[in-house]
């Protein structure tokens, strides 16, 4: 144990997440709920957690009330062994600004890295969707002898244009970092992949501390992890990759083996979840062996009455279907399907209640919303459009929160 490097773990949690609106209009898109009982950083903290890293500092801002309460009552650590998880809002320590960048983020909570001194620090998002073990790419990292280490997933090349873009040698040393390039540099062992960065980073921390005070006084600068610090470190030439398919992870299918997906819209937050509801997952909510943890309701087991069903679905505790027919959809607590009402292909937060011959179709629906006796959602576009309702240019309905939804 002593043989362990000090390690210091921050997770910048305070984006906006506009492209998820309205599911964020209310929360931080970390906060966003997912998988039925589960909220966005969850992955985050628990892929720290089963990585044995549990000094972590977690960066809010933006309207961060529900994540803070969630962070504060979920994820207890024993402080006996110096561990810990800690929301930290924006403070303005440096100035009468809040945090300009994901650096700047950082460089604003250097009393946090001032007061661990550890010798590594990891840096990564809050709401993406996978497993890693976060040790083994520590171990990467220190292997290396690299200042920085960026995370890449192999993506398809005429993809990849969508992506930050790491353009690195065989041995993993970056020549470039390239923002979403209209010709994207192949791999050396595959040259119709590329590596797209992660947004997980890990640095020694001197070269690290230095990089940030140099971006905070350089007027120019974005202030962007990736837009700027680690160009820093590719100039330097201590910058390397680590490839995420080296990335073993206990429990894992070879189907959802390197599974990681950007649910920052909402046809790619809907598709997510259609991963989950597959007789064989595209991820797999249940590796016991590497668990996805978060704070589980004292409710009673989801209910089935007057023949209702769900099929190829996640129906969380508390819910009764009572009557209603569920197919590939998931439920979070407390949901009620009346008789004759049919949900497909959608997502349904907490304390839904669904009314007799209703219909949900494609569509995503925040808490508290109450469908009434006929009503349809995600049946007719200009019908949903008509009553304030968000359509994404998949088709995905999205009803906001604490809405009645009445028959047409």
């Amino acid at each position: 144990m002593s043989d362990r490097p000090n390690v210091l773990s921050i997770v910048l949690a305070g984006g906006e997440g506009k492209r998820l609106m309205p599911l964020t209009a209310d929360r931080a898109k970390p906060a966003v709920p997912f998988g039925g009982t589960y909220r966005l950083i969850d992955f985050v903290l628990s892929n720290m957690a089963n990585s044995r890293l549990t000094a972590i500092a977690v960066l809010t801002q933006y309207k961060s009330h529900s994540l803070d309460r969630h962070i504060s009552q979920t994820w207890r650590f024993s402080t006996l062994l110096g561990s810990y998880v800690t929301p930290v809002p924006a403070q303005q320590r440096t100035g009468k600004s809040w945090y300009q960048g994901s650096a700047d983020a950082i460089y604003q909570s250097m009393n946090l890295i001032n007061d661990e001194q550890p010798d590594y620090v990891v840096v990564f998002g809050a709401d993406n969707i996978y497993r890693m073990d976060v040790d083994a790419m520590l171990q990467a990292h220190i292997a290396s002898g690299a200042e920085c280490t960026v995370a890449g997933i192999r993506v398809p090349r005429s993809e990849a244009s969508a992506f930050g873009i790491i353009d690195a040698a065989a041995d993993g040393k970056m020549n470039q970092f390239l923002e979403k390039p209209a010709d994207p540099p192949g791999l050396p062992d595959s040259p119709d992949e590329s590596f797209a960065s992660m947004g997980n980073y890990i640095f020694t921390r001197q070269p690290f501390v230095d990089c940030l005070t140099a971006d905070a006084a350089d007027e120019t600068s974005k202030h962007d992890m990736g837009g700027n610090v680690v160009p820093y470190f590719v100039n330097k030439g201590t910058a390397w990759v680590y490839d995420f398919t080296m990335n073993d992870v206990p429990g894992s299918t070879e189907k959802d083996r390197n599974y990681w997906r950007d649910v920052g819209t909402i046809d790619a937050y809907h598709l997510a979840h259609m991963d989950l509801v597959s007789v064989e997952p595209e991820f797999n909510l249940y590796n016991r062996k590497w668990p996805i943890f978060t704070h589980q309701p004292q409710l009673p087991g989801a209910k089935f009455t007057l023949r209702g069903t769900a099929e190829d679905s996640i129906v969380s505790a508390g819910c009764i279907i009572s009557g209603g027919d569920v197919d590939r959809s998931v439920l979070s607590p407390n949901v009620m399907i009346d008789k004759w009402a049919k949900v497909e292909e959608s997502v349904l937060f907490n304390n839904i209640r669904v009314g007799r011959n209703s219909v949900i179709r494609r569509a995503i629906l925040d808490k508290n919303v109450v469908v009434e006796d006929g009503a349809e959602v995600g049946v007719n576009r200009d019908a949903d459009l008509a009553r304030g309702f968000y359509v994404s240019e998949g088709g995905i309905t999205v009803v906001p929160k604490g809405m009645r939804v009445r028959a047409q």
